[in-house]
This record gives structure tokens, C-alpha cells and sequence, in this order.
């Protein structure tokens, strides 16, 4: 009796130091990102998935592609990916996953979504006992969390051109999350510009006859959905969004420092040669 006790004791107290070790594991290799980023080769894998699957990489221009990939990896060394629902997270779903990251942030170099390490994956819309609403994604600020639908995320870039995109829409949410958390990113987006930006987007709503037609209305349930919005518009429609609100464009384009309008200038250019 006496030595099975023991047997079960040591049993339990084998799984706790193994899971300790692996927690820990998993720590060290994501406080290591930007080392192992710089040190280990891009795999080819992710570079063919890139180019298959993600169009805002094929506009490129080549000598930034390389700065793109490099950030990928940054974003999939220093998150944990958790499945739900299924087996696991693939690695085309994770590399996509961090592209839709890196196209939001690839105007601000230095800026990773640390904060938010953990991505949870689901087949499809999910079920929130919180909620008690079916979802696409969210965002868990208190745990530092990422939620995302993988078969609305790839929904939403396979219409480059419709103005709702999962992945853009929660990593909006994270990034402007982000900026005013204490981390060790934070403030880097300019407060006056973030405050002109909010500005806009108060007039914007309050004004029923210009809103409709452009953003759609779940813009304008508060700050943050008016800045996701306005981020999957940004990329998906870069043009009309010029055209029809030029002010909130140009604030968007100096927010992150980046102009998709730009982009497919290069990419019309490339296509006529």
C-alpha cells in the first residue's frame, strides 16, 4: 500500500515538474524571439505560403519582402498558438495568422503585440458563454489574448477587396489596445494624432447621411470598432477610402506609417511591364 502511494505521489509530482519545464520552455523560446528571429533562416515553407496565400506580401517591393518575413517569424517565436476545437493549429494557418499582424504593424518596426501572447484558433465561430453570442474573434486584454475563427479569417482575404477581415479587425483591436497598456510597448502611436483621429470618428457617426454609404454602421459602436473598421477599410480599399474620406485616410497612413495606396501603385506598375 505504502509503495503505491509513493508510485502515485511521484507520478503526480513527475507530471507537475514536466509541465513546469514545458511552460518554461515555451517562456524562454518566446523571451528569445528577436535573437532566434535574427539568427535562424526564414524556413522556405513560410515564404511559399506567403506568396500563394497573401496578396498585401506579393505587393512587395523585393527588398522589403525579406523585412516582412523576418517580422513574421518575430510574431510566430513569440506567441503560443492554442487550438480549440481541433488537433492543432497548422502551420499555414499560423504564418497567415502573423502576416495579418505583420500587415497591420509593418510600418512600425519596433512594434510586435507583445503584450498579446497567446492565440486561440477555432475551426469556426465560436460559442461565448460570456456573450451567449457566436463569434468571429475577440480580443482578451486581462489575459493577453487573440481569438480568431480560422474559417472566417480566411473568408476575409479571399475578398481582398470586401471591406470585413477578421484578422485585420482583431489585430486592429490589439494594436490600439496595445498602445495604451503598460509594456514594454506603449505610446507609440502620437496622442494628438490618435485624438484628431477619434475626433473624425465622433463627427463621422454623428452625421447620419455621410456614414451609411462608406464604413458600415458597427463602426460607430465606440472607438475601437470605428478604428477596426476603419483598418479593414484602409487595406481593402485603399482608393475609395482615399476618395470618400481623405482626412481620416491620410490620419490612418500616418498612424501606421505606412500607404497601401502605394502598394497598388507598385503592383499596376509591375503588371504593365
Amino acid at each position: 500500500m505504502i509503495a503505491l502511494i509513493a508510485c502515485v505521489v511521484i507520478a503526480v509530482v513527475a507530471h507537475r515538474f514536466r509541465e513546469f519545464f514545458k511552460t518554461g520552455y515555451r517562456y524562454a523560446g518566446r523571451k528569445a524571439a528577436p535573437i532566434r528571429t535574427w539568427v535562424l533562416p526564414v524556413p522556405q515553407l513560410y515564404r511559399e505560403i506567403l506568396s500563394r496565400n497573401f496578396d498585401y506580401y506579393r505587393r512587395l517591393r523585393a527588398v522589403d519582402k525579406p523585412k516582412f518575413e523576418r517580422k513574421v517569424c518575430s510574431f510566430l517565436f513569440s506567441k503560443q498558438f492554442i487550438p480549440r476545437q481541433m488537433p492543432e493549429v497548422p502551420v499555414e494557418a499560423r504564418v497567415l495568422i502573423a502576416a495579418s499582424a505583420v500587415q497591420l504593424t509593418f510600418g512600425l518596426p519596433n512594434v510586435y503585440l507583445q503584450h498579446f501572447d497567446k492565440i486561440l484558433v477555432y475551426p469556426n465561430e465560436y460559442y461565448s458563454s460570456i456573450t451567449r453570442k457566436y463569434h468571429k474573434g475577440e480580443v482578451n486584454p486581462r489575459f493577453g489574448i487573440i481569438v480568431l475563427s480560422w474559417k472566417n479569417f480566411v473568408e476575409g482575404y479571399a475578398r481582398p477587396e470586401h471591406p470585413q477581415n477578421v484578422g485585420l479587425h482583431e489585430m486592429a483591436h490589439a494594436l490600439r489596445l496595445e498602445n495604451i497598456i503598460r509594456h514594454r510597448e506603449f505610446k507609440f502611436f502620437d496622442e494628438a494624432l490618435i485624438s484628431e483621429f477619434d475626433r473624425h470618428a465622433r463627427a463621422f457617426c454623428e452625421n447620419p447621411e455621410e456614414r451609411i454609404p462608406f464604413f458600415r454602421p458597427y463602426a460607430c459602436t465606440n472607438e475601437h470598432e470605428f478604428f477596426s473598421v476603419a483598418v479593414e477599410n484602409f487595406f481593402a480599399r485603399p482608393d475609395a477610402f482615399h476618395e470618400e474620406q481623405p482626412i481620416l485616410y491620410d490620419i490612418m497612413r500616418r498612424l501606421l506609417r505606412q500607404d497601401p495606396l502605394k502598394l497598388m501603385v507598385q503592383q499596376a506598375a509591375a503588371e504593365n511591364v
